[in-house]
């Protein structure tokens, strides 16, 4: 048998350690969740047999089309994510991966789910001081109740501020702030009406599309994640408050001219 030279010696040793690298990076858990499109909800309806939005203390009106709210699904904060999940993810356009911290803050289950549910609240209780403020309505006289089954997170907050809107005001002109359209998007908001960006917008206009809107609204600062992958037939609207997303329906609605990312 021929000796082996020092040089063949060292590969052989640094392939055997990078096959053995590889060995572990495939079974090791990583700090990854895999997401697909979530459900979506018609915030103008209901939610698991309740209005999603009920106001009192003032007269509401009739509304028609929809203003869906949407959501991704993602792997569980104590699944487990392996080399071989993370590719497939990568490979599949219905699919994204994401950093786990990116979409679960807090260590145990526990605590996820309290930050999440203690974010909802929170998105629910601004979605509603910026819709009254935009209508320039008093608390005291208006009263909103929020209810959204197992949804968590702040990313309904413009979806639901609109629905608000649209419930007592409509368009301002005697129609519908949707002019009878299957509307869907996503954005948090704060108590004077801003907008924010919230991640995994290209598997939200998936859902969308798929339960049948044909105009997304979406945060101005997410509009190239959104238009990496826009399902054909979904038009994008960008938006940067509550004003201007009234503004943007309002146009629409009329045929004026409206934004674009």
């Amino acid at each position: 048998m021929p000796a082996v030279s020092p040089r063949a010696r060292v590969l052989l040793i640094c392939s055997a350690i990078v096959l053995a690298l590889l060995a572990v990076a495939a079974f090791a858990p990583l700090p990854f969740t895999v997401a697909q499109p979530g459900t979506t909800v018609n915030v103008l309806g209901s939610d698991r047999g309740k209005q999603v939005i009920t106001i009192s203390g003032t007269d509401t009106r009739r509304t028609s089309g929809q203003l869906r709210m949407t959501t991704i699904q993602a792997t569980g904060p104590d699944a487990t994510v392996r080399l071989k999940d993370v590719v497939s993810g990568w490979l599949d356009t219905d699919r994204a991966v994401m950093p786990r911290d990116s979409v679960y803050v807090g260590g145990t289950t526990e605590e996820i789910e309290r930050h999440n549910a203690e974010e909802m609240e929170k998105s629910q209780s601004t979605a509603t001081s910026a819709a009254l403020g935009y209508l320039h309505r008093s608390a005291k006289d208006v009263k909103v109740t929020l209810r959204l089954a197992d949804v968590g997170g702040p990313s309904a907050g413009l979806l639901f501020s609109l629905g608000i809107v649209n419930k007592l005001d409509g368009d301002g002109r005697g129609g519908d702030l949707t002019g009878g359209r299957t509307i869907a998007g996503t954005g948090t908001i704060d108590a004077k009406g801003k907008v924010g960006a919230v991640g995994g917008v290209p598997l939200k206009t998936q859902a969308a599309k798929r339960d049948g809107a044909t105009v997304f609204l979406v945060p101005k600062a997410e509009c190239s994640d959104a238009e990496a992958e826009l399902p054909k037939g979904l038009r994008l609207i960008p938006v940067t408050t509550l004003k201007g997303a009234v503004s943007a329906l309002q146009a629409l609605r009329s045929g004026g001219a409206v934004p674009r990312c």
